[in-house]
């Protein structure tokens, strides 16, 4: 039986260290490129002028417009929705929110007619925007626990929208 010689048995654990290190390195950096993929506002920034505070989106590779922000001070992730009435949260996340049970409701969604309930989100932040009391609805079926930004929460605010940036408007006078 022959015996390596130390420094090759030795080259041999760094390569095999080196190669971890490295996948693992790789597995980091794609899974935030895709993050961004998803959701290239992460971290809104806003702007403030005399009298108003804007905040820029940028839509991420599918065309929608997803952003970080808060409700009642806790982190969620909003997908803009000019076609929701209201502001739907999940009904699971609406839970752990601790948001008020209101009336049922019968909520009309892509996938047919679901059983939610009404209640209303104290503060409501995006960047800069604050918004208070917004009307909202607790809706099961909505997958993960992405809030929809519906028009309860937009038509408080002005917005334009040009090729892949939107421009949301919250005036302070």
């Amino acid at each position: 039986m022959s015996q390596q010689p130390p420094g090759k048995r030795a080259g041999r654990v760094f390569m095999i260290v080196a190669w971890c290190a490295g996948l693992y390195l790789a597995t980091q950096f794609f899974g935030r490129w895709e993050q961004r993929q998803e959701n290239p506002n992460r971290d809104v920034v806003s702007e403030q002028g005399e009298g108003f505070i804007d905040v820029k989106l940028q839509a991420n590779v599918q065309g929608h417009f997803v952003a970080s922000g808060r409700i009642n001070n806790v982190p969620v992730e909003f997908l803009l929705d000019t076609g929701a009435t209201d502001v739907a949260v999940p009904l699971d996340l609406a839970r752990q929110l601790a948001l008020p049970k209101g009336v049922p409701v019968t909520l009309n969604t892509a996938n047919g007619q679901a059983q939610g309930y009404r209640t209303h989100i104290d503060r409501l932040q995006l960047g800069a925007i604050v918004l208070r009391n917004v009307r909202a609805v607790a809706a099961p079926g909505l997958d993960g626990e992405q809030v929809l930004l519906g028009m309860s929460a937009l038509k408080k605010l002005e917005f334009t929208q040009r090729g892949g940036t939107m421009l949301l408007r919250q005036t302070t006078n």
